[in-house]
């Protein structure tokens, strides 16, 4: 099992971020140079993953940035944590989502008490619609993102089970 250690990102993990390139379908989650300011800014909490090497292997961010154009998050904090998570490319598929998000939310639990989780997920995105739902998030909403009519599903589950 893996073991993270989970800290605020750094300038130059965000510009190792930005460069990350997924394959189709999912390079929707590809970022771009304009990202590393949000990546860095304290308000969007961005946080880094990094293996027992000390090597990045992803990052997470709680709140509003984990927030997608054209869903309802009206039940805001502190009762709800919205939280999004992105694995490095090279990892992905290999069956590491369950272990990296459970860090990623035992984090959360300790850093922001929040009541419940709430995760965002495009329709596509099979794998992390399985990872969470197996970690106890049902699905609640299915909206389309602004601008572009992106299918997408919210998926929420208690803080502590």
């Amino acid at each position: 099992m893996d073991d993270y250690h989970i800290l605020p990102t750094t300038k130059e993990q965000a510009e190792k971020i930005i460069t990350w390139r997924y394959q189709p379908p999912y390079g929707v989650y590809d970022l771009d140079p304009a990202d590393l300011k949000v990546l860095i800014n304290p308000e969007y909490r961005y946080h880094c993953l990094l293996n027992p090497a000390e090597e990045l292997v992803g990052y997470c961010c709680y709140g509003i940035d984990a927030q997608v154009p054209g869903g309802d998050y009206s039940c805001g904090e502190p009762q709800v944590l919205d939280v999004g998570v992105g694995l490095h490319p090279d990892l992905t598929g290999q069956g590491r989502g369950e272990v990296f998000v459970t860090a990623v939310l035992k984090y959360a639990r300790r850093a922001y008490n929040p009541d419940r989780f709430r995760v965002t997920v495009a329709d596509f995105n099979q794998r992390s619609m399985k990872t969470f739902q197996k970690l106890g998030f049902e699905v609640k909403v299915h909206f389309l993102r602004h601008p572009d009519s992106l299918p997408f599903t919210q998926l929420e589950r208690k803080a502590y089970e």
